[in-house]
């Protein structure tokens, strides 16, 4: 076994040295491989980013979040609202209200930098199991397992492992605790990383370029596109509700802050009915969620539908005039449209119901 590891780490980092992808927020192996290591800033801004993210999406907003806030001091200063709107379109908005707590965290109980430890890291908002180890073997260079999706379906293959997902996670995360060498962990997860993500691909994976082609016991026996194996997935049920875009004279609309905590939690919305991933909101114009005290003349729009983790939704989308609306909500500019904290789902009922004129690309 330990020929194997270390012939695994060996050849792994040979190939890493030859060809990491070149990313905004990671370290060159010639200049990590002198014991330099990338601002774990950027490291932690990263690995929030890329959960249930791409590379290619998240790179925009890492440099846009830089732009704005180059350093963590910066970050834990700017407004709960302002992080909100930076990452609108970017989804699972509960990541942008922990990565608020957490800079506010750093900065408040360890003087603006990043704990260097795993377990120190693990103490803060936001940053479960994997970011921990990510954050503390890249940035820190501490020897400690690292288990993303792309080093599931490497290690599994490599393994054969047919134990299905999740419960083959633990058995991943032993082999990564003994491959993982005490030269180069950062590099050695990151490499991993790059091999799931460009050569073990999920179905055509390219085998006769991998370095440890002759280490996979899943490539031996011609099985590689059969692992990882995955319990079978339950059907998404599909929930339904209603949105109401309301238009005043001067083409602001009207938007209220949905509650902090949930689904889409300190995101901007236009009212919509109680929907969740459990139950069914009201539909129909009648259902209009504010208060007014004039009728209201509705226009019926197309439906949209958007798909969560866990459940799919159809929205009926509404329209109507008014000029003055009760309760907890306030009149957005057609100018103010494309910069404010609407979740991509919203962004959809809006342009739904409003010619796309109103609603210009986000800068």
């Amino acid at each position: 076994m330990a020929t194997f590891m270390s012939s695994v780490s060996s050849l792994l980092l040979s190939w890493y040295d030859r060809h990491a992808r070149a990313l905004p927020w990671r370290m060159p192996p010639a200049e990590s491989k002198q014991g330099k290591f990338k601002e774990p800033y950027h490291v932690w801004l990263s690995e929030v980013m890329l959960q249930q993210t791409t590379v290619a999406a998240a790179k925009a907003y890492f440099e846009k979040f830089l732009t704005l806030w180059p350093t963590l001091s910066d970050l834990a200063a700017a407004s709960q609202d302002d992080v909100m709107k930076a990452w609108a379109g970017l989804g699972y908005y509960s990541r942008a209200r922990n990565l608020k707590a957490c800079a506010d965290m750093v900065v408040a109980e360890y003087g603006g930098s990043f704990p260097t430890t795993k377990s120190e890291l693990l103490k803060l908002p936001g940053i479960g199991d994997y970011t921990a180890s990510a954050i503390a073997a890249i940035a820190f260079g501490e020897r400690t397992a690292v288990v993303d999706g792309n080093i599931e379906r490497v290690v599994t293959r490599l393994t054969a492992d047919a134990t299905a997902l999740p419960a083959a996670k633990e058995n991943c995360r032993t082999f990564m605790d003994q491959e993982t060498p005490s030269n180069r962990p950062g590099d050695f997860a990151q490499a991993m990383m790059d091999l799931g993500a460009t050569i073990c691909t999920p179905k055509s994976p390219a085998c006769v370029l991998c370095p440890l082609t002759g280490l996979c016991a899943a490539r031996k026996a011609g099985t590689q596109t059969e692992f990882p194996v995955k319990a079978p997935k339950k059907a998404k049920p599909t929930r339904k509700g209603a949105a109401y875009v309301v238009v005043s004279k001067d083409q602001s609309v009207w938007v209220r802050r949905r509650k902090s905590s949930g689904l889409l939690g300190g995101m901007t919305e236009v009212p919509t009915t109680q929907w969740t991933s459990r139950k069914d909101g009201d539909t129909g114009a009648d259902a209009f969620p504010v208060a007014t005290q004039s009728e209201m003349d509705w226009t019926k729009h197309t439906s949209i539908t958007h798909t969560f983790t866990h459940f799919h939704l159809e929205l009926e989308v509404w329209s109507a005039r008014a000029d003055e609306l009760e309760g907890d909500g306030w009149w957005c500019s057609a100018s103010d449209l494309p910069h404010e904290a609407f979740p991509s789902l919203m962004r959809k009922v809006i342009e739904s119901a409003l010619p796309r004129a109103l609603l210009p690309a986000r800068s």
